[in-house]
């Protein structure tokens, strides 16, 4: 059983999937550590992609879902390059000695995972914790949508499909 958790928390929407994979897994008496990295912007001048107010709203949200859950929960949010995400994670488990890591799934693409969006990968190699990678938030695009309502718009009993809701825009 896993007694203290480190969630790396960011402000996608596997961020909020890594919050509830968390209580789902953690029993009562786990201890949660949540980390919430703030990213300078690239040639930001020392501005950050969330203002500390937003950053530290993220943060209470996340708490507040862990806390009435029944879980013991303390959060920091931390500032840092996109090259240092990774780093900042694996040092912040080693200091609070937690057990494992969890983190959300999101997927970058093109561009944006050349210049500096390997963080999963980098902290799966450079932990010796399990690193545990909550799974991707549904996304279903316009047409998708559209298509599996009118198919199982027809049906009836047991091979009737379930309504789809969109998520996400």
């Amino acid at each position: 059983m896993l007694k203290r958790i480190l969630l790396a928390l960011d402000s996608s929407d596997s961020g909020q999937v890594a919050v509830s994979f968390t209580i789902a897994l953690a029993g009562r008496a786990t201890e949660i550590r949540v980390l919430h990295i703030n990213g300078f912007q690239v040639g930001g001048r020392g501005l950050t992609l969330e203002t500390p107010a937003e950053a530290g709203a993220l943060l209470d949200d996340a708490l507040l879902q862990l806390r009435s859950s029944g879980m013991r929960a303390t959060g920091t949010v931390v500032a840092a390059t996109c090259f240092s995400v990774a780093e900042y994670i694996v040092a912040e488990a080693g200091r609070w000695s937690a057990d494992a890591i969890v983190l959300g799934s999101a997927r970058r693409r093109g561009l944006r995972r050349i210049t500096c969006q390997g963080v999963r990968e980098r902290v799966v190699r450079s932990s010796c914790l399990p690193v545990l990678t909550a799974p991707a938030p549904l996304r279903v695009a316009d047409a998708d949508l559209a298509r599996a309502q009118a198919a199982g718009a027809g049906r009836r009993g047991p091979h009737a499909l379930p309504p789809i809701r969109r998520l996400h825009h």
